[in-house]
């Protein structure tokens, strides 16, 4: 075997040496609503989710929330009545994943209401840049079981 460390050395060396190290790739923090406004606009029809459970209408946002370092207020109507604001948790800017959630409680996360009601859902994101989005949910599209 020692025959071969010579050589296995000046091949380690060479190979080895004059592989270029790739440099880090930047990522996006999606912090922004220029980085989030795309991804937003793909996934659209599941911006919210509706759930019938322990005898409530549950009426999510975890969609909007996991992008929402992008987003300025999220708006939101059932069935046509008062504008309502949903209250998200921050972004966490100045941590490795800003976007995460760390909620401690269910209201941070829904909104419930009595069984059987959500009919429709109108949700308005206004984005960081101030831009504006809306969409119009029936509940057969968004029911979850």
């Amino acid at each position: 075997m020692t025959t071969f460390k010579p050589i296995w050395r000046a091949f380690c060396l060479s190979a080895c040496v004059s592989v270029p190290l790739a440099a880090p790739v930047a990522a996006d923090n999606f912090t922004t609503a220029a980085e989030v406004r795309p991804i937003l606009d793909m996934t659209k029809p599941q911006w919210i989710a509706v759930r019938p459970y322990d005898g409530k209408d549950l009426l999510y946002f975890t969609n909007l929330l996991a992008w929402r370092c992008g987003i300025a207020q999220i708006f939101y109507t059932v069935n046509g009545g008062a504008e309502a604001e949903f209250m998200a948790e921050p972004c966490y800017v100045d941590e490795p994943t800003p976007n995460a959630l760390k909620a401690t409680t269910l209201d941070s996360l829904l909104v419930t209401f009595a069984p059987d009601t959500i009919e429709t859902v109108d949700v308005w994101v206004i984005y960081d840049d101030g831009a504006e989005d809306t969409a119009h949910y029936a509940r057969a599209d968004v029911q979850i079981p």
